[in-house]
C-alpha cells in the first residue's frame, strides 16, 4: 500500500495556520503535524503556492498568526479559515516587535 504524502503541514499541533506542501487548488486537503504527527484535514478556499500559509481558524484584525508554536506574525485584515496568508493580510511579527 503506497502511502500518500501529506498536502500541508503544521509545524506543531498548536498552530492557527498550516504551510502547503505542493502548489495546492480549492478543496478538502490532508494533512500532518511535524512535531505531533497528527493527522488532519482542512478545507482551502484558494489556490496557494508551495510553501505559503493558509489559515486554520478564523483571525480579526489583530490576531497573531502561530506557526512553529509561536507568534510570526499578526494579521493585517480579517482572515477566514482557509484563507491564503501572504502580505496582503499578515505583517510579519519581528518586524511590528522592531518598530515599538
Amino acid at each position: 500500500m503506497a502511502i500518500t504524502p501529506p498536502q500541508f503541514l503544521l509545524h506543531h499541533d498548536g498552530d492557527n495556520v498550516a504551510v502547503a506542501m505542493t502548489d495546492l487548488q480549492p478543496g478538502i486537503l490532508q494533512g500532518r503535524s511535524v512535531k505531533e504527527g497528527t493527522e488532519s484535514s482542512a478545507v482551502l478556499n484558494h489556490a496557494i503556492p508551495l510553501g505559503h500559509k493558509f489559515a486554520l481558524a478564523d483571525l480579526s484584525e489583530g490576531d497573531a498568526i502561530i506557526k512553529y508554536g509561536i507568534k510570526v506574525g499578526l494579521a493585517s485584515a480579517a482572515i477566514k479559515k482557509g484563507d491564503y496568508i501572504h502580505t496582503h493580510n499578515m505583517r510579519s511579527y519581528r518586524w511590528e516587535a522592531s518598530r515599538a
